[in-house]
């Protein structure tokens, strides 16, 4: 089992502006965040599966979570130029990414029993085999947290954590969860 400070010290070493405890307790999977990916804003709906519907119902979403007894909830959070700034949203975005990524990887590498949730969806394959065939890599591919149902502004505050940090920031959250 990997002790929560050495997985503290993990994300603080990847990159991500902040890493702190998450409680499993706090997470609730609210059906309106499901909503929001049923209404296909990202065109990514029903395309893959990490998110719904492949990813499971809010329901075996729920037995995931239950499985797990502590976590942990990382942030990127970057400045922009102002609220149009489009390029610096996107490097902040690409900076977390590539955070979360370097976390997972050595992570799996550690053969940690974990449950990572992203900010986007899974992106290992360049052309996912959803519907017709299973995916290629269950072991490393990963949800969203919104795929999960789960509204992250909530989960932050409930795990001490702001969600906004001023004017022209920008911030993206990913999670693991642990046994």
């Amino acid at each position: 089992m990997i002790e929560l400070t050495e997985v503290l010290d993990l994300a603080n070493k990847s990159g991500f502006t902040r890493a702190a405890e998450l409680e499993v307790s706090t997470i609730d999977l609210n059906p309106a965040v499901r909503q929001m990916c049923a209404d296909n804003k990202c065109q990514i709906y029903d395309t893959n599966w990490a998110c719904p519907p492949g990813c499971g119902t809010l329901d075996e979403c729920g037995e995931k979570v239950k499985n797990y007894k502590y976590g942990v909830i990382v942030q990127t959070t970057g400045e922009l130029e102002d609220s149009f700034d489009f390029e610096g949203m996107e490097e902040t975005k690409q900076k977390h990414n590539e955070s979360f990524d370097r976390l997972v990887n050595t992570l799996f590498e550690m053969k940690a029993d974990m449950l990572p949730l992203g900010d986007g969806c899974c992106s290992l394959c360049e052309k996912c085999t959803y519907p017709d065939e299973g995916c290629r890599f269950p072991d490393k591919a990963f949800s969203s947290m919104e795929a999960f149902g789960i509204l992250v502004s909530d989960l932050c505050k409930l795990n001490n954590l702001e969600y906004y940090y001023g004017p022209n920031t920008l911030t993206y959250v990913g999670c693991v969860l642990f046994n």
